[in-house]
């Protein structure tokens, strides 16, 4: 064969010399065949000669041989390619060559190996193997280095002689990577002059690559004999090295470009660009699968069933009875004939996949996750290509697992912030009572005790956002849709009594009018529970009787007028339907209503909740009434590592009197969207000294400590209804705020906010200081009251 140029001593140019003193010779070759020879017992002592005698025969043969000539060795070649190579090995499948020393010039080798490196439409070398970058470069030196100092020196190997060349497959255009192997074993170095001494320690340490060849410069050496160089194809293991780099480098990556990293190496490993993948991670809540369309979006099943929008109705019961038996499910042509027997191939049909996957995904002996592979020809997905991805499940199960703790994580987040009192800044409180116990639990098992969580002196802001005459309201709505119940419930059984003549029907009758009387009655108080009891009791099961004798006796049995009272109870029944039902309706619209109003508000305290806390950390608790209520705490106690000062309480004062103004205007504007039109108050209760508070575990939530504290929580609680004194008048008004003081100071305080908002255009110019009546174990209450701007623009 024709000497091909791999490398062509590329060598980085400020490393070393372009050329290198190189000499092709097999000498070393036959002094290491001898030596085996010689020490050889068996038979293949006698096959050892006579490869010794073939390569002896030529004298040219052990000189060094120019590279032009070695073309008129063929045979020679041959015999030392099969002293190296296992004998049944087939040539074509084998990527293995000789080459000069040092300089990779190949001059004999498989047709694997050229059939990989050399362009098939050109007949050249590859373009894509040239490792002529600075890295590539000083790999190289590296490994020359570590040679010369091994043979020379005698220091052990201190860098491999093996790189990692990339080469894009010509059929497939995936990349495969290959592990090139240097063996030096018949090269010698030899010194042309005097070497200097070295501080092999040093070079032991360091291994500065620079340094060692202004030492040791290139050209004081000559390199005779060839080197063997293999090259083995590790694509597979260096896909899976991708999914693992991409698993820790996680937080690097959005979710798209995760998806694509672990997927492309994915196709890395199948060798083809033919097949595609998906993922569903399984996610549960309180055990329960559920379906998260953030988790679905890389699922091709999943994307083309929302474009049909039926992707969480297929996904939870298809998922529900495959997880029951979970197992590899491989569908190797989907056929247009044979998709409707299934919902789900007719959808992939549709999208163009004509063989499918389902791949279930184990961590911990529970499925996590589901992969898909995927290709739009048939009878690409088969049992035997999906063996290819064995080496990557392991990994795709800690996908899945990350993804699931991820979910889980947020879902904890969420309670915490949300639901639980473990907010931010009191979570430290929590962590180092936890830790405290654990100490004393591991010391004393026996007498170990949770701590008291507590907070001195923290300052506490109170607020109440109400929902004006929600109590009337909500009577009001179901004085109305029991009205038209219990008239449609008279109607029913006038019909049952005419038609089948049953007495009892008048007494149902009697009763119904009774009820409805009571209903129209706007002075008493309906007892809801008391006509629920009724009609859940008596009215009803009364109806479903006839109705399911009705059905039983059906066909000619059934006379027009059963079934005119079949049908009118059905009517009642589809009225009275507590999700779409007409009778229903007002109090639906009510409930809508206040959840519209009682969202706004809570996105915006949410919003506040996060300002506030940028200046000093505070806790921030709110409750949930026909309104919603909060708590806010701030305090030295609370955040121990920052210094507190007053200026950041009356910097969260002037915020909440800002919000309170900010959730009137909000609620005010949503008056046209409510099919209930409802109006808010606003309520500051000022507290001018501070309090403790300590954490009940019964509720889960910080409460006030000590008696003289418990007072502010009774005041709390009593002055929502509170009336201005002499006047029966109630404090709280729709488009006003109300803040409610005993210490004059801190209205007074509280008025220079209100002139700022004033001036803002925020609030209006019609301040009321206010005394209040007495309330039960509190007197002295005083109020202002100040209107709400809301429909000028604001600065």
């Amino acid at each position: 064969m024709e000497p091909i140029t791999i490398d062509v001593t590329k060598d980085y140019q400020p490393l070393g010399p372009k050329q290198i003193d190189t000499s092709i010779s097999f000498r070393t070759f036959i002094d290491f065949l001898e030596k085996k020879t010689d020490e050889e017992q068996t038979v293949k002592r006698a096959f050892f000669e006579m490869v010794l005698a073939r390569l002896k025969a030529d004298p040219d043969f052990s000189a060094n041989i120019p590279l032009r000539n070695i073309g008129k060795y063929k045979e020679e070649l041959s015999l030392i390619y099969g002293m190296l190579m296992p004998p049944i090995v087939d040539e074509r499948d084998v990527c293995w060559a000789m080459s000069s020393p040092v300089n990779p010039v190949v001059f004999y080798g498989t047709s694997g190996f050229y059939d990989l490196l050399m362009d098939s439409r050109t007949g050249e070398i590859r373009c894509d193997i040239a490792m002529d970058d600075v890295e590539s470069k000083k790999k190289k030196m590296q490994m020359l280095y570590s040679f010369i100092l091994e043979r020379i020196y005698h220091l052990p190997p201190m860098h491999k002689h093996e790189m990692v060349i990339t080469l894009h497959d010509e059929k497939t255009g995936l990349p495969k990577f290959y592990k090139l192997n240097i063996d030096t074993r018949f090269c010698d170095v030899i010194p042309k002059d005097a070497l200097p001494q070295l501080d092999l320690d040093e070079i032991r340490e360091s291994f500065d690559i620079e340094d060692i060849m202004r030492q040791l410069p290139l050209t004081l050496f000559k390199f005779e004999g060839f080197s063997v160089i293999t090259l083995a194809d590790v694509t597979g293991e260096h896909a899976v090295e991708n999914i693992k780099n991409t698993i820790l480098d996680r937080a690097s990556y959005d979710a798209g470009t995760y998806f694509n990293h672990v997927t492309h190496s994915l196709s890395m490993l199948m060798g083809s660009p033919k097949f595609e993948f998906g993922t569903m991670a399984i996610l549960r809540v309180n055990n329960k699968l559920i379906f998260n369309k953030g988790t679905m979006l890389y699922s091709k099943l999943m994307n083309a069933a929302t474009a049909n929008g039926m992707a969480e109705q297929m996904y939870l019961k298809m998922a529900d009875e495959y997880l029951q038996a979970p197992k590899q499910m491989v569908i190797r042509e989907i056929k247009p004939e044979e998709s409707p027997k299934k919902e789900f191939a007719k959808i992939l049909y549709q999208e163009g996949v004509r063989s499918y996957a389902l791949v279930p995904i184990f961590y911990d002996k529970k499925v996590v996750g589901l992969l898909e592979v995927f290709s739009k020809e048939a009878n690409a997905v088969t049992e035997l290509a999906l063996t290819k991805l064995d080496v990557a499940i392991p990994l795709l199960a800690q996908i899945f697992k990350n993804y699931i703790d991820e979910f889980n994580a947020g879902v904890d987040n969420v309670i915490r912030e949300k639901f639980t009192s473990l907010q931010p800044a009191v979570q430290w409180k929590f962590r180092e009572t936890a830790w405290h116990y654990m100490r004393d639990k591991a010391l004393h098992p026996q007498s170990a005790v949770i701590e008291n969580i507590h907070f001195k002196n923290v300052y506490p802001l109170y607020g109440a956002v109400d929902i004006r005459n929600s109590t009337l309201e909500r009577n009001i709505a179901l004085r109305q849709d029991l009205t038209l119940q219990f008239n449609l419930l008279i109607e029913t059984f006038t019909i049952l009594k005419q038609n089948l003549g049953f007495g009892l029907a008048d007494e149902m009758i009697f009763k119904c009018k009774k009820w409805l009387e009571e209903i129209d009655d706007e002075s008493t108080d309906n007892d809801e529970m008391k006509v629920r009891d009724f009609l859940e009791h008596e009215a009803h099961p009364f109806l479903m009787h006839f109705k399911e004798d009705s059905l039983r006796r059906s066909g000619s049995e059934v006379n027009e007028g059963e079934e005119l009272l079949r049908k009118k109870i059905d009517k009642y029944f589809e009225i009275v339907d507590e999700e779409n039902g007409e009778a229903n309706t007002n109090r639906k619209a009510l409930e809508t209503s206040m959840q519209k109003i009682n969202t706004s508000v809570n996105l915006y305290l949410d919003l506040f909740r996060t300002e506030i806390q940028q200046s000093y950390p505070t806790y921030f608790e709110k409750f949930r009434t026909d309104g919603i209520e909060y708590d806010i705490y701030i305090g030295q106690s609370i955040e121990p590592e920052k210094k507190f000062s007053e200026l950041y309480l009356k910097n969260i004062r002037l915020w909440q009197l800002t919000s309170m103004a900010a959730i009137a205007r909000i609620t005010n504007s949503l008056l046209p969207q409510m099919e209930k039109p409802l109006e808010t108050t606003q309520l500051i209760f000022i507290h001018s000294t501070s309090i403790d508070i300590s954490f009940r575990d019964d509720e889960r939530r910080f409460d006030v400590e000590g008696a003289y504290n418990i007072r502010y929580q009774v005041i709390k609680k009593r002055i929502d209804k509170v009336h201005v004194k002499g006047t029966g008048e109630r404090l709280t008004q729709p488009g006003k705020i109300a803040l409610v003081y005993f210490n004059n100071k801190s209205a007074e305080e509280y008025v220079g906010y209100i002139r700022y908002l004033q001036e803002k255009n925020t609030l209006l110019n019609d301040l009321e200081f206010l005394d209040l009546e007495e309330l039960q174990g509190v007197t002295g209450l005083k109020a202002l009251r100040i209107g709400v701007n809301l429909h000028a623009d604001w600065d």
